[in-house]
């Protein structure tokens, strides 16, 4: 009977004592995560904010928004800009041209909006010309025949936009008269570099050349006579230009060189100048260097 009996007797609770608690549970590495995150939070921790993480704060960078392509393969024309990227200079002066004959206004605005174009920029486009000439011209001995034929096409071209470019430095389109004998001197020399035919039926097109270059070197210096005395012209060293053009030319200039005579004939050393008396070339003489001085009289009018 007593190997039956537990040795100790059941020992019950007290009801005055406090009843005994269970073991805790171990708690996970995620729920202590969570607090220590609850907890940095509340406290303003930022080491602790995921927010500051490097990881986090990279995927939260904005990406640049791809430029989205067609999968299809469809044919479509250029756009405007990548259009005129492909237009050299001559092929946009084409379709300008075209746009301003269809529209006239636009030419007008064109026209007005557009600088004026300067004596090197346009001597520039003649000498173009004068390259194409040139080398149109055949290699080796060829009949002034066969020489014409090639050359005849720029040769009337140059011709053209001479004739078309000198009413710009022209009176009273352009009234400085420096502009206006630059752009001759450079057109003249133009002209003395045609080629010389031996058939008198070839030779037109250099002796007309001849003849309008003449009046316009005498317009100019007609107006420029007119302010002054046409004392630029003399101290300008144009009258002695003219006068080696004439040479050149074979006496073609000569309705320039009167012009010339007349302006600065007075001066003494104008082409054709016809003897002066010495004071007027002393007077001249002190115009030029700034010494002139009118006398003063003394005494009663």
């Amino acid at each position: 009977m007593n190997v039956l009996l537990s040795p100790q007797p059941p020992v019950f609770p007290h009801h005055h004592e406090t009843p005994r608690r269970s073991p805790q549970r171990s708690v996970s590495p995620l729920s202590n995560m969570g607090n220590r995150k609850r907890k940095a939070d509340e406290d303003g921790d930022e080491a602790m904010s995921p927010a500051s993480s490097p990881a986090v704060s990279a995927r939260a960078l904005a990406r640049p928004s791809k430029k989205v392509r067609s999968n299809e393969a469809v044919g479509r024309p250029l756009t405007l800009p990548r259009l005129l990227e492909t237009l050299d200079a001559s092929e946009l002066r084409t379709v300008l041209e075209r746009i301003c004959e269809r529209h006239p206004d636009i030419g007008h605005e064109v026209v007005a909006g557009a600088p004026r174009p300067s004596v090197i920029s346009v001597l520039d486009v003649l000498r173009d010309y004068q390259r194409k000439l040139n080398e149109a011209a055949p290699y080796g001995e060829s009949s002034a025949e066969y020489t014409y034929y090639r050359v005849r096409e720029p040769l009337v071209a140059l011709l053209d936009a001479l004739s078309d470019f000198t009413p710009q430095y022209l009176p009273p389109n352009e009234m400085q008269a420096t502009k206006s004998l630059q752009f001759l001197d450079g057109a003249t020399n133009l002209i003395h570099d045609l080629p010389n035919w031996d058939p008198q039926a070839y030779r037109h097109h250099k002796e007309n050349a001849y003849d309008e270059i003449a009046r316009a070197w005498a317009l100019v210096i007609s107006e420029a006579g007119k302010r002054g005395g046409g004392i630029n012209l003399h101290s300008g060293g144009w009258d002695q230009t003219l006068a080696r053009h004439n040479e050149r030319s074979g006496g073609r200039l000569s309705s320039a060189m009167s012009a010339m005579a007349t302006s600065v004939g007075w001066m003494g050393s104008g082409p054709n100048a016809s003897g002066n008396p010495p004071e007027q070339t002393s007077i001249l003489n002190q115009l030029i260097s700034g010494a002139y001085s009118a006398p003063v009289r003394v005494g009663p009018w």
